[in-house]
């Protein structure tokens, strides 16, 4: 028998513990490799069975406007409620997830597309109703901007959203304005694809646009829907019905008609804010109001545990004929 000589076999030694000790690194890595593929599995059928689940809150909120379909639209309605389903739909999924569904009613909101329209000779200029409702809106409290800077930021939005390339005012912006920022971009020239797009826009903070956690944005109570500019009095926020009328409303006034439309079933006429304040005034211009809304945002979430995916819809109804107008995934 031969003889292993004793440096050899401590060379065998090392050589059998380095080969172990790779083959359980290797061993750990290939089970580590199997686990993240599992839950990576799993996440990918999560995110399919969550997406699904956002589509059915989706799908019931259509069919809740569907059959709504009536010629007043106010937040008594069943639309207007939709969170009300989220307790009931982890039954339809065998409590394996639930979805939360809300839509708001963008007739509501203040059309911020309107700003400018074309006089008859083809010129773009001033929407003069919607520029003293933005005006309002921009003085605000939340806002509480000076006329100066209210003047400007709406020269900016004006120049954003008109065909030509003519600076509106002193301070409006064209391409020669964004294209000189460290960041440059161009004019978009032609109406706001979404409301996120002010951001762009010369005047427009980030913290105008979204507000604080003391204070509102802007952002809440604008749309970038085009519809006839008129605005749903019994859904409009306060501060937009605020903002709507020209005449001096004071907070206790619009507190009134609040508290009028949220017991009152009967919101049908569009005055019937004098009833409210006990009043023959006009302070709506009758041009600028509706009880009728033609445009919801509906915003879906699929919910299971700590996760969720979501997706949120621009639908326009016209009667019991519904239409998809944009979507995207969240």
């Amino acid at each position: 028998m031969a003889i292993i000589p004793k440096n050899e076999k401590g060379v065998a030694l090392i050589l059998t513990i380095t080969l172990i000790g790779l083959i359980v690194i290797l061993t750990l890595q290939f089970s580590k490799s199997i686990l993240a593929g599992l839950y990576e599995t799993a996440n990918f059928d999560d995110g399919i069975k969550l997406g699904v689940i956002a589509k059915s809150g989706f799908n019931c909120a259509l069919a809740v406007l569907y059959e709504d379909g009536t010629d007043v639209d106010s937040l008594h309605d069943d639309w207007a409620s939709m969170n009300q389903y989220a307790s009931y739909s982890a039954e339809l999924f065998d409590n394996d997830g639930m979805f939360q569904t809300e839509v708001t009613d963008l007739t509501g909101k203040i059309q911020i597309n309107k700003l400018i329209n074309k006089n008859s000779e083809g010129k773009e200029e001033f929407n003069s109703d919607q520029k003293g409702i933005l005006e309002r809106l921009l003085s605000e409290p939340p806002f509480d901007l000076k006329s100066e800077e209210i003047e400007d930021i709406l020269n900016a939005v004006k120049d954003w959203i008109d065909e030509d390339g003519e600076t509106e005012g002193l301070d409006g912006a064209e391409d020669s304005y964004y294209q000189s920022l460290e960041n440059p971009y161009s004019c978009r020239n032609a109406p706001f694809k979404s409301v996120d797009e002010l951001l762009l826009v010369k005047g427009i903070t980030t913290e105008l646009f979204y507000g604080t956690t003391e204070k509102p944005g802007i952002s809440a109570y604008l749309t970038t829907v085009s519809g006839d500019g008129k605005i749903n009095i019994n859904t409009a926020d306060p501060i937009v019905l605020k903002a709507l009328s020209s005449e001096e409303l004071d907070d206790s006034m619009i507190e009134e008609m609040v508290e009028y439309r949220n017991n009152e079933d009967d919101l049908s006429r569009p005055d019937w804010y004098k009833t409210a304040l006990g009043t023959s005034e006009e302070y709506f211009a009758q041009k600028l109001i509706t009880t009728k809304s033609s445009y919801f945002e509906i915003t879906s979430r699929g919910i299971k545990d700590s996760r969720n995916k979501g997706m949120t819809a621009i639908v326009k109804r016209n009667g019991k004929s519904l239409t998809v107008r944009s979507w995207k995934m969240l």
